[in-house]
């Protein structure tokens, strides 16, 4: 994975000395909260329900176990013992005191962590596949580009005020398993005849208050054009997007408000000034920042143990099912990617402990070359694991918690923090996700159900994606009570959609049985192995919302 050269170092360790001293004064009454607002968010701080909340950066989504140690070790000596992944892959800290937060951010800085732009108008996070690098179905590896796009967009000078936040995501595989669809820009790298790498870009799309599908601005830009085409975007966003009202800022208004012909020609105009300048990249530059993508020295795996992994499956009921839900092919014969499971009743999903984070770092160094993944749907991944150790590495996540061998099942559910902790929020979310976990929690009917994606959100900001959801939750505030509405259909991956609305909203306590309404339409209307989607895509809202409102 990408390690920090002098001026990465430089640049963070000079931005923590900067915020300490704005900590300084803000806190000696010298800057005002107005003042104080645009440098702690773009430090990663807000201000929620109870308390502060630190949001970390993990870039692409990638962390190395000694990181993960140190997220433990600032989880216990400055907040509660904990921290939440979230959908953007960050690690959010929900109860640190603000004169600690530029503590805090050295600490994170010694292993090469920040929280930057991690908040603010800006340029977020940039996310990808969890299993980049090492997935059967990739076309081209995205970590280096990813890092090509931090490296562009970190102190950006243009882009530090945007209308909006703004959000990437890239992937360079068959399956989009980034969500590119739903993203201000999404990225699908491919390779064409020749073997060269292409582009395929998307703009507008997004969740939120206004969920909208990506549309096509280019298909086939070619690689060395990348950074300039995604500065042309910028530009046109950051010129004519709106800012009288932040519910409209977001680029997905004013692609439809322009349309997306008129949106391209801007584009296209806008890079014509930009195109072969100095941000064109090179075959020198992407291959500096490839070299830090190599493959680990993956020693060879013999068909004797796999034949033996193979007999283990086949004979272990149990180990049977976590492979099945929770371990992932490999484009190396022997190897395989595993799930490490953040969805667990005693935790909201997410959480994961002080003390799991160091354990789960020892994992990654005997069974991932010192390297984990954190995906969208918040989980952690181990993403080389020889199968002649996956018996011993179930048996050490079982004992940790996070061998529940449900990943991709409706036990596997998104959710935001909710108005446990988020100052936006409608409704509480965590409550919700447990209701449901502890209703559908038998092993045999999750499998029977098949894949199966919930999602929850506490408010139209969609921090669950639940747009996106097979089911999605959304809770919502009806004269000061916290109601929820259920939506059906959504997807994030190939042929992405948005749910629609069931019909009126209902309280907390009914959620559980309106979700076993829904589960009972489907078995009941299902075909030979046909998911969920695929039945509500065949018959139609209409069916679940006669059994749930009759």
């Amino acid at each position: 994975m990408y390690r920090y050269d002098t001026h990465d170092q430089t640049l963070v360790d000079e931005r923590v000395a900067q915020f300490r001293d704005q900590m300084r004064r803000y806190l000696e009454g010298k800057i005002s909260d107005e003042e104080f607002l645009p440098l702690r968010v773009q430090n990663g701080l807000y201000i929620q329900r109870y308390a502060p909340m630190l949001r970390i950066a993990i870039p692409y989504g990638m962390l190395a176990s000694y990181q993960l140690r140190k997220l433990g070790e600032i989880a216990a000596r400055y907040d509660r013992g904990y921290g939440h992944f979230t959908t953007r892959t960050n690690l959010q800290l929900n109860w640190p005191k603000l004169e600690d937060v530029p503590d805090m951010l050295a600490e994170l800085a010694s292993v090469q962590m920040h929280a930057i732009q991690t908040s603010g108008n800006d340029i977020r996070n940039t996310t990808t596949d969890q299993f980049s690098g090492v997935a059967a179905d990739e076309d081209v590896d995205p970590r280096a580009w990813c890092e090509l796009i931090r490296q562009w967009s970190t102190f950006h000078p243009e882009f530090a005020y945007l209308p909006r936040k703004f959000k990437i995501a890239v992937t360079g595989a068959e399956e989009d398993r980034a969500a590119i669809q739903v993203h201000d820009v999404g990225l699908r790298l491919w390779r064409d005849a020749d073997g060269e790498v292409r582009v395929k870009v998307l703009a507008g799309g997004g969740l939120g208050r206004t969920p909208m599908i990506g549309d096509v601005v280019r298909e086939d830009l070619p690689w060395q054009h990348l950074l300039t085409y995604l500065e042309a975007i910028l530009r046109v966003y950051n010129q004519f997007g709106r800012r009288d009202n932040k519910f409209k800022a977001r680029i997905k208004i004013l692609v439809k408000a322009l349309g997306i012909e008129e949106f391209r020609r801007r584009v296209e105009e806008e890079w014509a000034h930009l195109k072969d300048g100095s941000q064109t990249l090179t075959e020198e530059a992407v291959a500096t920042v490839a070299e830090h993508f190599v493959d680990p020295e993956r020693r060879e795996v013999s068909q004797e143990a796999i034949d033996a992994y193979e007999r283990l499956r086949a004979e272990n009921r149990a180990f049977a099912r976590f492979v099945t839900n929770n371990v992932t092919d490999h484009k190396v014969s022997g190897y395989k990617a595993v799930t490490l499971s953040l969805k667990r009743r005693e935790h909201s999903p997410g959480d994961v402990t002080s003390e799991q984070m160091s354990a789960i770092a020892d994992l990654a160094d005997e069974f991932g070359y010192g390297e984990l993944r954190v995906t969208h749907e918040q989980n952690l991944v181990l993403t080389d694991v020889p199968v002649d150790r996956l018996e011993t590495l179930w048996q050490r996540l079982e004992a940790l918690g996070m061998a529940n061998p449900t990943v991709g099942t409706l036990a596997d559910l998104i959710c935001c923090p909710g108005g446990d902790y988020c100052g936006l929020a409608n409704a509480k979310s965590i409550p919700v996700a447990h209701a449901i976990q502890e209703r559908f929690e038998d092993l045999d009917f999750l499998y029977d159900l098949g894949p199966l994606e919930l999602n929850i959100s506490g408010c139209m900001n969609a921090c669950g994606h639940h747009h996106v959801g097979h089911i999605g939750i959304l809770g919502v505030d009806k004269k000061g009570e916290e109601y929820y509405q259920i939506s059906l259909g959504g997807s994030q991956g190939n042929g992405a959609s948005l749910g629609k609305i069931l019909g009126p909203s209902f309280y907390r306590e009914d959620v559980p049985s309106v979700i076993d309404k829904l589960l009972q339409v489907y078995v009941g209307e299902r075909t030979a192995d046909e998911t969920f989607l695929d039945t509500y895509r065949r018959i139609g809202l209409k069916p679940f919302k006669e059994r749930v409102y009759a």
